[in-house]
């Protein structure tokens, strides 16, 4: 099977990553799931954003009720929790929306907050993201998959993870060559900035 496309922050080659254009932008590039990251603003609302809100956020960020409103029912949701403290409503957010299981991932390096998710929803598939050196998929054994980075995702690694029944997905991938390499190594999902990309490449391998 062809490997998930994953719009990283959306499509955000092309538009403003984390922000409603590039999700819509995913959407017609044919993305199969659309990720955001989910922190809280200093006023408490959960908003997308990768690095940490220390003011108001302008207004072309959405909050994650805007995101979940645009994308619930369209495309896959991968939800990347950013700070454990917000695990609980984000789930809450995610319920309020009616986002199916089968349409959802739920991302994170912490493993706490994964866990606090696997109680509250275990019925949702839930990635262990490792950002270290040398990442060891053994960690990531209790979630449905791990996430790697693009430059420690080595075959050995992959082969392990897959030896012991996670899914693979691996980040953040731009280059067609590197992605018909994954592909060849049987990952779950490809994160990329370039969705349209990812999807030409593996829809012409496969013709």
């Amino acid at each position: 099977m062809k490997p998930l496309v994953i719009a990283h922050r959306g499509a955000c080659w092309d538009e403003p990553e984390n922000t409603l254009p590039a999700f819509e932008r995913a959407i017609e590039m044919g993305a199969d799931y659309v990720e955001f990251d989910v922190r809280a603003a200093p006023d408490g609302t959960l908003v997308c954003a990768h690095d940490r809100v220390r003011t108001q956020p302008p207004p072309h960020v959405p909050t994650l009720d805007d995101a979940l409103a645009a994308l619930a029912g369209r495309v896959g949701v991968a939800v990347e929790i950013k700070e454990q403290a917000v695990t609980t409503r984000v789930l809450d957010a995610l319920r309020e929306h009616e986002v199916e299981a089968n349409q959802l991932l739920i991302l994170s390096s912490h493993a706490k907050a994964l866990d606090l998710a696997q109680r509250l929803r275990p019925d949702v598939r839930l990635v262990l993201h490792l950002s270290t050196r040398r990442p060891d998929p053994t960690a990531a054994t209790r979630f449905w998959g791990v996430g790697l980075e693009d430059r420690t995702a080595r075959p050995r690694v992959i082969a392990l993870a897959q030896s012991l029944g996670l899914a693979t997905t691996v980040y953040t991938v731009n280059e067609p060559r590197r992605m018909l390499e994954l592909a060849a190594l049987g990952v779950t999902g490809i994160f990329t900035d370039r969705p349209d990309l990812l999807r030409q490449t593996l829809d012409s391998e496969q013709a």
